[in-house]
């Protein structure tokens, strides 16, 4: 079983960056591969970015490719979405998830765990 609670979101002018935190609860953490996953308002949660067991691959969407940045810290079990270049396109809700695959995946059916998510509103 994990736990995950997101937090580091908010409104910030387009152009401008946040960092989205993602701590895991449970010892089985470096055992799941993470992932980001957005909702805007009225449109289906969608793949941002993901990350391997180990930190080792990651994945982006192509609108974010560039700009995002995920990493993990296994040893306190901890996952962040570095958020630069900001646009209102990208204002959503912001999911952390955990899957127990090696790599990471990118479908929504492919995790096991959820946050409660964290508002990001992006201002133009």
């Amino acid at each position: 079983q994990v736990q995950l609670v997101e937090s580091g979101g908010g409104l910030v002018q387009a152009g401008g960056s946040l960092r989205l935190s993602c701590a895991a609860s449970g010892r089985t953490f470096s055992n799941h591969a993470m992932g980001w996953f957005g909702q805007a308002p009225g449109k289906e949660r969608e793949f941002v970015s993901g990350s391997s067991r180990s930190g080792g691959s990651t994945l982006y969407s192509d609108s974010v490719k560039g700009r995002f940045t995920i990493y993990r810290d296994n040893a306190n079990n901890m996952v962040y979405l570095q958020m630069n270049s900001l646009t209102p396109e990208d204002t959503a809700a912001y999911y952390c998830a955990a899957d127990r695959s090696i790599l990471a995946q990118t479908t929504i059916a492919a995790y096991d765990y959820w946050g409660q998510g964290t508002q990001v509103t992006v201002s133009s």
